[in-house]
């Protein structure tokens, strides 16, 4: 294959010098972006409500914005939501909306359908793309990434509220990304769209092994976990032990959805460490927010002109007013706002960010706003596992004092999954049965973890392991007087080892 990379270096390149100006240009770019999205969507429903259009041409556009449209998560969003879904135009944005990402994690509903309109399409989500091979290819000047394809590796529609393809499309983003992509770039992509929008894993899996392994792959896309299970039966096909010698011109992983650090080690192991580069991305349901820019850094750009309005909330001290981006201060952790293209106006994200820089702004994804688990993109959330729990207790007899959930990463081959430590009241007398209901349950209630529970490909059944009596109370005060306070919670779900380090070792 011709090695096209000559050809659009220049582009690509012009496209990432861009983001030199912002360190002086930020806050002009954001009120920019912020006056443009109330011209295209003053007119919609919601934003009618507040009179948007009135404050087009204001000196004070931000304080004016913020004074009128409150603050808001998804459920207030929802019934707004399920009338575009049904087909009214004009609701949160202009025109109608037949694209829709699903994912979990709300309190009030199995899962959030996140409006995915042409704007944010095209205005957004492709555009943080571009972004990626941008700076990609800035930083790495030998590159020849076009000198083959680019192995993505993306969810499926998975169409739960029975409303048939042709009148809205439900599913992962990155199954709308792959359905709506310009057709030229399936010639420098495997695999092809028919198998990449495959909704069963135990048939796509085996598919995309075979199609991605006689193929010369340049390229990687996609979230670490899944693509390890990937990757690991490619090596089984092709009897190898690094991936380096199936695809000698691999160089980058595009890598986002979860932390990369728990499989870093893993995916080394594998890849030729003298040429290979990992670059992490923001890529969500809700906009594609950053990337990196520098391998030497562990942060990303905040990406300020690709039709996403930011602001942060403060997550410590007694200020949680929320500012705009020009207000922001280095190593403040805040809760990130945004009002985009897909309607999402003063949109409460759920995600925490580190600010690491504010010249141009760069960040670092702290976590959720509520206890969580999304090691492996199953997104599982804390009232997730108390209504899993409490039905497995009722269905065995059995009664628990505390619990905790850490993940068990992917190592040497072995699949990850959940550990629960349980310290019981009334134990079960089958402890199988325990743990099977407790997936049962987890599956029913959660899109995102059932299908990565699905057929037992990426992720294993929980590990249930019982603590002894009073082993939480006694981590409590060896945790220092903070902890011992209020309520003395002990947290039910982390997204590392460190506590469940501390009370296994305990135990």
């Amino acid at each position: 294959m011709i090695d096209f990379t000559p050809f659009v270096r220049r582009r690509f390149v012009k496209i990432a010098r861009r983001t030199d100006s912002w360190s002086s240009t930020t806050d002009d770019l954001q009120l920019c972006v912020l006056r443009s999205l109330i011209n295209r969507g003053g007119d919609c429903d919601y934003a009618a409500r507040y009179n948007l259009k009135e404050i087009l041409n204001s000196t004070r556009l931000y304080e004016d914005y913020v004074s009128r449209v409150p603050l808001v998560e998804y459920e207030s969003l929802r019934p707004f939501v399920m009338r575009m879904i049904r087909g009214e135009k004009d609701v949160l944005w202009r025109g109608r909306c037949v694209d829709y990402a699903q994912s979990s994690g709300t309190s009030g509903g199995k899962s959030k359908f996140i409006p995915i309109t042409s704007d944010s399409l095209n205005g957004n989500h492709y555009r943080g793309g571009e972004d990626v091979v941008a700076h990609y290819l800035r930083m790495v000047p030998e590159s020849k990434m076009f000198s083959g394809k680019g192995f993505i590796l993306g969810g499926s529609f998975s169409n739960t509220l029975g409303i048939g393809p042709g009148k809205v499309y439900i599913g992962d983003l990155s199954a709308t990304l792959i359905n709506r992509i310009n057709p030229l770039a399936n010639l420098v992509r495997v695999p092809d769209k028919k198998t990449a929008l495959l909704p069963d894993w135990e048939t796509k899996l085996p598919a995309l092994v075979k199609t991605a392994a006689c193929e010369n792959v340049t390229n990687i896309s996609g979230v670490p976990s899944w693509f390890l299970t990937v990757l690991r039966k490619i090596l089984e096909l092709k009897g190898m032990d690094k991936i380096s010698d199936v695809w000698p011109n691999l160089e980058v992983f595009f890598h986002g959805g979860i932390s990369f650090e728990p499989y870093r080690d893993e995916y080394r192991k594998i890849t030729d460490s003298g040429k290979m580069h990992f670059q992490e991305t923001y890529n969500a349901s809700e906009g594609f927010f950053a990337v990196q820019n520098d391998f030497s850094e562990n942060s990303m750009l905040l990406i300020i002109d690709r039709d996403v309005f930011y602001e942060f909330i403060p997550v410590d001290g007694d200020d949680h007013r929320p500012r705009p981006i020009w207000e922001v201060e280095k190593g403040v952790v805040y809760e990130m706002i945004i009002s985009s293209s897909n309607g999402l106006w003063r949109y409460r994200l759920g995600d925490t960010v580190r600010v690491t820089q504010t010249s141009p702004v760069k960040i670092r994804i702290a976590g959720r706003t509520k206890c969580f688990i999304n090691a492996f993109g199953e997104e599982l959330m804390e009232d997730n596992a108390e209504m899993a729990i409490a039905a497995a207790c009722e269905v065995c007899r059995a009664s628990i004092i505390n619990y905790t959930v850490a993940p068990v990463f992917a190592r040497d081959g072995k699949r990850g999954r959940h550990q629960w430590l349980i310290e019981w009241e009334n134990k079960p007398e089958d402890f199988e049965l325990f743990a099977r209901k407790l997936d049962e349950e987890l599956r029913k209630l959660n899109s995102d973890y059932d299908a990565k529970r699905s057929h037992t490909i990426f992720l294993d059944p929980p590990e249930i392991l019982s603590a002894s009596s009073g082993l939480f109370d006694r981590w409590l005060k060896s945790a220092g007087s903070h902890k011992l306070g209020g309520q003395r919670k002990v947290p039910r779900l982390s997204n590392n080892r460190d506590m469940m380090n501390q009370l296994l070792a305990m135990l």
